[in-house]
């Protein structure tokens, strides 16, 4: 792609070959890590060479033998024989030096409040809940489930288990008690570590209860520990015999330990995410070559300096608070802020206020929370100064082509480039992401990062030419992916590692690329519409009705049809003052309905056979905002409605 001349601020969208491009200033370029983004690409080529440089970054025990063991595919090995530990990495070695008194965590939420805990204070108070651990009879390999909310306690509590060896699962404290239950049984966790309430939108959510219903079904958990933390629990009297509160727990407890040795290849943690069918996978991931994977994206992809202030608003019972909320800002030395709450509340400038307050300057966040904030307008984005920002990311699903738009002119300004990273809970860290220095396309993630052999191929695993949909497969091996599914080999082959005859993994997602090399997301493979024998991704169907002006967001599924095979079906969410049975607009005959069926056919052709239309408040979504289609297809068919226990609305 030809380089024009670049402005020092400002950067407006340019035409390319028919794409919308936006270019990084000369700010952006004079800042970057890394200044030749091709070049990076090139030098990860070598995969075991790239990912052996990367991993010096990190203070190892005892530096490995072998970089890559590929004797037991699919089961890779990385840094075979390193011993490390992550606690070490992201807390004791910066008490050494200048960061000692570095802010580690800034934690606010919803209602104002605010706790700043320097490395040197993180440190004390893990080392305390790692003892407390210890004296409660956990050691190394042994599992410990987290109920909380985004608050220092999860943090502390996630960091204590790395520094002994123990084996962590993070529960989304939004998820019911049924699903709590059947996550702390499958690990058979001794420990559950929880809290009174979380804060949202206005109110105390009560999380206690939950685990007061699910310890009945849990018979390995030997102790409860509760944090106070909306004090709602003012006294030991309020516990049950094997509860005890957090501060009980960790008082008189020294506030130094020994760091575990741990095994590159060690158990680090166990994270749930949902299939279509089935009970949730138990995502395994292990220690050495996680930490190596995710302190690269991280510092590369968001260019992250000692000044910056970090803010990734992904729940830590999600992969993204894992790798980029805690864990990466952590093991680089950085500052990472943490919210609890809603993006809405008090008002829907709480988070540009907070930026502005703070002085945030990368910020990562989510499509659906930008789709979300677009319904309110411009007002609260002109309300705060937000010129601290430097890069913004997106993370969780496709962006669109509207609120990319919105993001980079509204919160960026036309100045900070968008990180639009697409990953995995599977994959731990970016797999396909831009640089600070690269040509952006809006609804590109762009290319694959150094050290990530990514192809597009059909289904018998030969890539497809350019421009042409087919499966989005990973080809080599990568440091931060998962083990296993837990106490599943079987399932972990089958669903990932077997539908290919060359042994690619299968991320599950259809793609596209380019004749530039971008790589464009256009769904889940089980989210393509098959009409009179052409494949249309539901992805591309539902950006068409998204870039009307009367739509906020859509779902659309495929419904049966004798002739066509299917018809789609759209579920809508309209913006205010539109309804799909009433003309498009003032002194217009033709109906939104119409109008909407026009529009799409305009975008993707006569392909795009609309069936139906209904407008909707709320659309099925998982807690971290991805929109489950399937459940739209199970309430279409009248069927079971399989597991619903990561689904925010149903």
């Amino acid at each position: 792609m030809d380089k024009t001349e670049k402005s020092t601020d400002q950067q407006k969208l340019a035409n390319h070959n028919g794409d919308q491009v936006v270019s990084p200033n000369n700010k952006v370029i004079e800042r970057a890590i890394v200044k030749d983004w091709d070049r990076e690409i090139q030098k990860g080529e070598d995969i075991e060479k790239y990912w052996a440089m990367e991993a010096e970054q990190l203070d190892w025990f005892k530096k490995w033998d072998e970089v890559l063991d590929e004797s037991e595919k699919p089961y890779y090995k990385w840094f075979v024989g390193g011993k490390i530990n992550l606690a070490y990495n992201a807390i004791d070695r910066w008490i050494k030096t200048e960061k000692r008194n570095k802010i580690a965590i800034l934690y606010t939420n919803e209602r104002g409040d605010e706790i700043k805990l320097t490395y040197y204070e993180l440190y004390r108070e893990i080392n305390k809940m790692a003892n407390a651990l210890l004296n409660l009879g956990i050691k190394k390999g042994d599992t410990v489930s987290m109920y909380l909310p985004m608050c220092p306690e999860l943090v502390i509590s996630m960091l204590a288990c790395t520094k002994i060896g123990a084996v962590h699962s993070a529960i989304y404290s939004g998820l019911s008690s049924v699903a709590v239950v059947e996550r702390i049984n499958d690990i058979k966790s001794k420990v559950v570590i929880t809290a009174d309430g979380t804060y949202r939108r206005g109110k105390i959510i009560n999380l206690k209860s939950v685990i007061d219903e699910a310890m009945l079904q849990c018979p390995t958990v030997q102790t409860v520990v509760l944090v106070n933390h909306t004090g709602r629990y003012n006294d030991v009297a309020d516990l049950r015999g094997n509860e005890i509160f957090y501060e009980r727990l960790i008082e008189g407890e020294g506030d130094s330990c020994y760091n575990e040795v741990m095994d590159a290849e060690d158990p680090l943690f166990i994270l749930y995410t949902s299939g279509s069918t089935g009970k949730p996978k138990g995502v395994l991931h292990t220690t050495g070559g996680y930490m190596v994977g995710i302190a690269t994206t991280l510092r590369n992809v968001f260019d992250i300096h000692d000044n910056d202030l970090w803010w990734s608003t992904g729940d830590a019972g999600w992969i993204t608070g894992h790798s980029y909320t805690i864990y990466a800002p952590l093991l680089l030395g950085s500052t990472t802020l943490i919210y609890e709450g809603a993006p809405d509340f008090p008002d829907p400038g709480v988070w540009w206020k907070i930026v502005e307050k703070y002085g945030v300057t990368k910020f990562y966040t989510a499509p659906t929370a930008i789709r979300h904030l677009m319904r309110f307008g411009k007002k609260y984005t002109k309300l705060y100064n937000l010129d601290s920002l430097k890069i913004l990311g997106s993370v969780g699903e496709p962006i669109n082509y509207e609120a990319w738009k919105w993001m980079y002119e509204e919160i960026g300004k036309c100045r900070t480039p968008i990180m639009d990273t697409w990953w995995q809970t599977e994959t731990g860290m970016h797999m396909i992401a831009p640089m600070p220095v690269a040509d952006l396309k809006p609804g590109s993630a762009t290319k694959p990062l150094p050290g990530v052999n990514i192809a597009i191929v059909d289904e018998d695993g030969v890539e497809v030419k350019k421009g042409k949909k087919g499966y989005l497969v990973i080809t080599k091996p990568w440091p931060s992916m998962f083990r296993s599914l837990y106490n599943d080999e079987e399932r972990f082959e089958e669903v990932y590692w077997n539908h290919f005859p060359d042994g690619f993994y299968k991320t599950g997602d259809m793609a596209r690329m380019d004749e530039d090399g971008y790589i464009w997301i256009e769904g889940r493979s089980d989210d393509v519409l098959k009409i009179a024998g052409h494949r249309v991704g539901a992805v591309e169907v539902e950006s068409a009705f998204n870039s009307h002006p009367s739509v906020n967001e859509t779902a659309v599924i495929g419904k049966e049809d004798p002739v066509k095979g299917q018809l789609i079906k759209a579920f809508l969410i309209l913006n205010n003052g539109y309804d799909l049975d009433l003309p498009f607009k003032d002194g217009s005959n033709t109906m939104l309905r119409e109008e909407l069926k026009r529009h799409v056919r305009h975008s993707l052709g006569p392909v795009a056979v609309l069936g139906e239309m209904v407008s909707v408040d709320s659309l099925p979504k998982t807690k971290s905002g991805k929109i489950m289609r399937r459940i739209l297809k199970a309430k279409e068919a009248g069927e079971d409605l399989g597991d619903t226990s990561t689904l925010d609305d149903l």
